[in-house]
């Protein structure tokens, strides 16, 4: 298998007792399942990580490790969903085909160097392009959504081009969650053409059985860890599930891309997905 009120902010108050979760867009009758077992696949790769999950369906969440699922960090390139998201709806993006001209500048990931569309930019990850994507949206027009969406702690910092990747911009696992269970159902803020591109660039995977969608990130925090980031949605038999994988390390010597992608199939599969009977 190739498997490469929202947003307010998570308050860890007495509530949590009876709660059990006290997440971004969840209520205290939210039915919610602390699955310590998933541990074994972050200690396989000796990484450190939390994951969560909901059934649409349910309405049931599975989480590993709240602590971290509740913290902020960067969001490396998981930030292109919202960076597409506002491209498209401020015209800065035409559509998924729009091209921009590579800048010459040879990069250590050779599928950056050339012209490249969108959606092209999307699969990749091609952090040059999103750069020019966010100049040309600008500050002003960039916090502004920010701050619509209440995304995280909605900190651009001294630099459009790379806040999302300098640790000025953070966001928990959890209001990452809540980010993409809205673009799923359309209730972000942005015209519903603009989600419906954005979902359509998303999906990795589609077949008879399941659809795949998400994005990935991949990046270092304050303390120099390492940290690896899957975030969308399964779909079966018309039924969205959604989840969010985070993983960090101090050990620069693991694979966090492979690391990431084998955590969260693993996951994926011990759930029943991947074969359409869910």
């Amino acid at each position: 298998m190739n498997f490469s009120s929202s947003f307010f902010r998570y308050k860890p108050v007495l509530v949590f007792t009876f709660c059990l979760l006290s997440v971004t867009f969840f209520s205290c009758s939210t039915r919610v399942k602390i699955d310590n077992d998933l541990k074994k696949y972050f200690d396989e790769y000796k990484v450190d990580g939390s994951f969560e999950f909901l059934n649409n369906k349910t309405g049931q969440i599975t989480a590993y490790n709240l602590s971290l699922d509740a913290q902020r960090t960067l969001p490396a390139s998981t930030f292109k969903i919202v960076n597409s998201l506002i491209g498209i709806e401020t015209g800065k993006i035409t559509d998924g085909n729009m091209v921009i001209k590579w800048d010459g500048i040879k990069r250590s990931n050779e599928a950056w160097n050339k012209d490249m569309g969108m959606k092209e930019a999307f699969k990749v990850s091609c952090v040059p392009y999103y750069q020019e994507v966010a100049r040309r949206i600008g500050r002003d027009t960039m916090q502004y959504w920010l701050d619509s969406l209440h995304y995280g702690n909605m900190k651009i910092g001294d630099r459009i081009d790379s806040f999302w990747l300098d640790n000025s911009l953070k966001i928990s696992p959890d209001e990452q969650l809540g980010l993409v269970k809205k673009l799923y159902f359309d209730q972000l803020p942005f015209q519903k053409r603009t989600q419906k591109i954005v979902r359509e660039v998303m999906t990795q995977e589609d077949n008879t059985l399941y659809k795949l969608c998400y994005k990935t990130g991949l990046g270092y925090d304050e303390q120099h860890n390492s940290i690896g980031w899957i975030v969308g949605w399964v779909e079966e038999n018309q039924h969205p599930y959604f989840f969010v994988t985070l993983i960090k390390t101090p050990d620069k010597n693991i694979d966090i891309q492979k690391a990431r992608l084998s955590i969260t199939t693993a996951i994926l599969k011990q759930m029943g997905f991947f074969e359409g009977k869910m």
